[in-house]
């Protein structure tokens, strides 16, 4: 009997949930769902099934969200309820993670799953939201911390510890580490900031709702990049926009970020090497924060400028 998938199964859903298992095989191309009830699939005999499957090839995958009673397909309108928040972080994952634990944007999470190297999947258990809020909060998750843009959906499948990524050769043993059980709310994930430091040419036109009106965010984007183009102070700069923006919840953290993703895209346009680019946010913030967050939170942030810059480019 497979004890970690029985805990982990056990942790994230309510007794008695309906829930979808997949099971997917590369070579032949095979896919297999299921919906069962929360008690069948922790039966002795129903995981031992699935780690046959596993052993012959078949990689294993459960919904994030429970499922109505009597579903028989895991579509959009068959999920009963948002049970969590997630995120699936395939580059550089390791320093991503490091950024993400070390933000106070977002709370701590509920289990993170080890899915190969360097790759993860985070999971928030969470409450109160619905469906548009939970899609909204993916976007944003993916957008702040590099994650999967396509991981945004609310009938989304995630790996199950305990089983093996069979993806690769060898397979990978998929681990798992727990954090806080308490269920959070809307309130507690602060992502409007991190999300909106992304300039507005960068964020494109949707035919659907016609020109995007800036926001006091893009404001503060174009003025942050206007000043350090005119060459001033990044640390002046930052107390600047800080002060300006008392109204957000956390001042100091938006501004620090603004003004150095700002930096990070600056420095690339001018044609700075990577890694000289991660070394000047290194050193601009290593007296505020610990030196491997401080390392991890540069990696990140230069990600997400050279995601700017490669939209700017195909713009």
């Amino acid at each position: 009997m497979n004890q970690t998938a029985k805990d982990f199964l056990a942790r994230c859903f309510a007794p008695g949930s309906t829930i979808a298992l997949l099971l997917r095989t590369e070579s032949p191309a095979k896919t297999q769902q299921r919906i069962v009830t929360l008690p069948q699939a922790l039966a002795p005999r129903y995981l031992g099934w699935l780690a046959h499957e596993n052993h012959n090839g078949a990689n294993v995958y459960v919904a994030a969200n429970p499922l109505r009673p009597g579903s028989r397909k895991r579509t959009k309108e068959s999920i009963a309820s948002v049970r969590h928040i997630y995120l699936d972080i395939d580059e550089d994952g390791d320093a991503r993670l490091a950024a993400l634990r070390a933000s106070n944007a977002v709370p701590s999470a509920s289990a993170i799953l080890s899915t190969s190297p360097g790759k993860y999947q985070v999971f928030w258990r969470v409450e109160g939201f619905n469906f548009e809020q939970q899609e909204l909060t993916l976007k944003r998750l993916a957008i702040a911390y590099g994650g999967d843009p396509a991981c945004t959906d609310c009938n989304r499948v995630l790996r199950i510890p305990g089983f093996l990524n069979r993806k690769y050769s060898p397979a990978h043993s998929v681990t798992v580490e727990y954090g806080s059980q308490q269920p959070w709310e809307p309130t507690d994930f602060q992502l409007e900031d991190l999300a909106e430091v992304t300039p507005v040419s960068a964020r494109g036109y949707d035919a659907r709702k016609g020109p995007h009106k800036d926001t006091r965010s893009e404001d503060d984007w174009a003025f942050v990049c206007a000043q350090l183009a005119n060459g001033k102070d990044s640390g002046k700069l930052t107390h600047e926009l800080a002060v300006r923006r008392a109204d957000k919840p956390n001042p100091v953290y938006y501004a620090q970020r603004t003004v150095d993703v700002a930096s990070a895209r600056q420095w690339l346009l001018e044609g700075a090497p990577i890694d000289d680019v991660i070394t000047m946010l290194h050193e601009r913030r290593r007296f505020e924060l610990p030196t491997a967050l401080c390392s991890a939170r540069a990696r990140e942030i230069v990600a997400t400028a050279q995601r700017m810059v490669a939209r700017r480019k195909i713009a």
